[in-house]
């Protein structure tokens, strides 16, 4: 049995008719650039959330990138955010020419651990990004509770999460503002790069679509300088369809997860993601955490199973950030997880027979039969 990490070809051809249909439509109308199909797209988008703005950028890295720069973020100041991401939700902070200030994770959860927050808060903190990582919601009560405490902006970094919810709430509607990314393989994935920040900020919405469309809002009147990130015709229009699958979809992944956990529940030297009490998690990775997670890998390989790591070095670790002089120490949870995280095979059209031989080829690994 061979068993992709992810299969986008299985999703393709389960809609493919509606998708071809889509990018032709596109092509019929030489809307390549914005246009109605982008405007269907923000008007479905923010509606799905129930928030008043969504505005399609080019990729969930810009999103960032935007939103920190419209809310008057530069050199000088200090954003925080978590220790265990990919390094968008960084290297964004640094190119507003403001410093990240990076935070351990919460055991089990992976993401940013509010009880450490506090106390990397300066004079120079102006905001928070919390990371809903792998589809697992942020701990959002009391990051909104030290961020209105100390008068901090939040940016939900949502790349990982579209539609999780957190305490019955949809993550990305806590915070000043979110970002999203539709790389392809997300749970909301287009064909090439994509992206989008959602706010109920009607200001906010104003600068970040006028900034990312070279600083106009028509044309040849521009109001600033911007930058040109644009959601294109083809994208949006590939997602207008996938949108009324993502709820089915987010299902899906979760009993695989759920199926997954049930499986490897009594093999001691794997443990399985955590998923917070009232919480929706929508599991855009499968994550374990192993022992010997590597030889693990290798030896699922050669079972013709796909295997990642997400990510095998801590962000502060990154030579990109030696400049920072943080040590791994100063991140004892996060950096015990790189060493052991593991992301197994996760997508909607994954079932139960590949699952269930996952699961034994884990099995016999550590039992060595």
């Amino acid at each position: 049995m061979n068993i992709p990490f992810v299969d986008l070809e299985a999703q393709y051809k389960n809609h493919k008719e509606e998708i071809d249909e889509a990018i032709q439509n596109v092509i019929n109308d030489t809307a390549f650039i914005r246009g109605n199909y982008v405007d269907r797209f923000e008007r479905q988008y923010a509606k799905k959330y129930g928030i008043k703005h969504c505005i399609g950028v080019a990729n969930g890295t810009d999103a960032i990138y935007i939103v920190l720069k419209m809310l008057g973020i530069g050199p000088g100041d200090e954003v925080i955010t978590v220790a265990n991401s990919w390094i968008s939700t960084s290297e964004t902070i640094s190119q507003t020419g403001a410093t990240p200030v990076f935070v351990d994770i919460e055991p089990g959860y992976f993401t940013i651990d509010p009880a450490k927050i506090s106390e990397k808060v300066t004079p120079s903190t102006k905001a928070i990004i919390p990371v809903h990582l792998y589809g697992q919601p942020a701990d959002m009560a009391p990051i909104m509770e030290i961020a209105e405490q100390n008068d901090l902006y939040v940016i939900e970094d949502t790349a990982q999460a579209h539609f999780a919810e957190y305490n019955e709430q949809k993550v990305g509607t806590f915070g000043d503002a979110a970002t999203f990314s539709f790389y392809p393989g997300k749970n909301l994935g287009a064909y090439g790069d994509a992206g989008a920040i959602i706010t109920n900020n009607d200001e906010l919405a104003r600068k970040c679509r006028m900034f990312a469309n070279h600083g106009q809002m028509q044309k040849h009147n521009h109001k600033i300088e911007g930058v040109n990130s644009r959601l294109d015709g083809i994208q949006a229009a590939i997602l207008n369809v996938k949108l009324n699958y993502i709820q089915n979809w987010n299902n899906k992944r979760l009993a695989n997860a759920l199926y997954y956990n049930e499986l490897l529940e009594d093999i001691d030297e794997v443990n399985t993601p955590a998923i917070r009490k009232n919480d929706k998690h929508v599991f855009h990775l499968y994550v374990i955490q192993a022992t010997n997670r590597d030889g693990l890998s290798k030896y699922l390989e050669k079972k013709k199973i796909s295997t990642s790591i997400h990510y095998p070095t801590i962000l502060p670790l990154l030579s990109a950030y030696d400049y920072l002089n943080y040590k791994k120490e100063e991140f004892p949870e996060a950096y015990k997880a790189q060493k052991e995280i593991l992301s197994l095979p996760m997508y909607p059209e994954l079932n139960k027979k590949e699952i269930n031989y996952i699961c034994e080829q884990i099995f016999k690994f550590y039992r060595g039969s």
